[in-house]
């Protein structure tokens, strides 16, 4: 049995799975991990006013249920040498499900992509890229997007700053 299958704040709807009622201890405690996904447990468990054994058991919970999915390193766009976001918004020939597989298969090898979402509307694809320099971009654009399978038509849109970019997302 799963560690969090035995915890009273979670459910199982009719599909069986696992369906998270938080309480506020789960949303400060994301919350702070959001922050500092490095926080010891020590710091944490005090900030959220719990035991540390008790942080520990519902950090562990939160993780084998999937809410939590990792930890990672934010890397600084500019001094990684890619400090330019450009906004591709990208038509294809056909949106049947073989070409809709082709294309993500292609797209998800190209490292300067670091978003790819299927969209309603005018585009089948808004992809935001890292690039170096408009050079950088013009080699991406050439040899790697416009040679996706299915492309009919690429539009992009070179980001003049960034206003706000958040990577913690609203707990509830």
């Amino acid at each position: 049995m799963k560690m969090w299958q035995n915890l009273p704040h979670y459910e199982f709807n009719a599909e069986h799975s696992c369906v998270m009622k938080l309480d506020r201890f789960d949303r400060a405690i994301l919350q702070a991990l959001q922050l500092d996904g490095r926080i010891p447990n020590s710091t944490l468990a005090e900030r959220v006013s719990l035991s540390e054994s008790a942080c520990l058991r519902r950090m562990r919970a939160l993780e084998e249920s999937g809410l939590i999915e990792g930890y990672t390193a934010n890397i600084n766009q500019q001094r990684a040498g890619c400090p330019v976001n450009v906004f591709v918004n990208i038509t294809l020939e056909r949106q049947d499900e073989g070409d809709l597989r082709r294309f993500e298969d292609a797209i998800r090898k190209i490292p300067e992509v670091m978003e790819c979402y299927l969209m309603t509307g005018d585009y089948d694809y808004s992809v935001r890229v890292v690039v170096a320099d408009t050079a950088d971009f013009e080699r991406l654009h050439s040899k790697h997007l416009t040679r996706l399978p299915g492309v009919a038509r690429v539009h992009s849109s070179f980001a003049l700053r960034t206003v706000q970019k958040s990577k913690e997302l609203p707990i509830r």
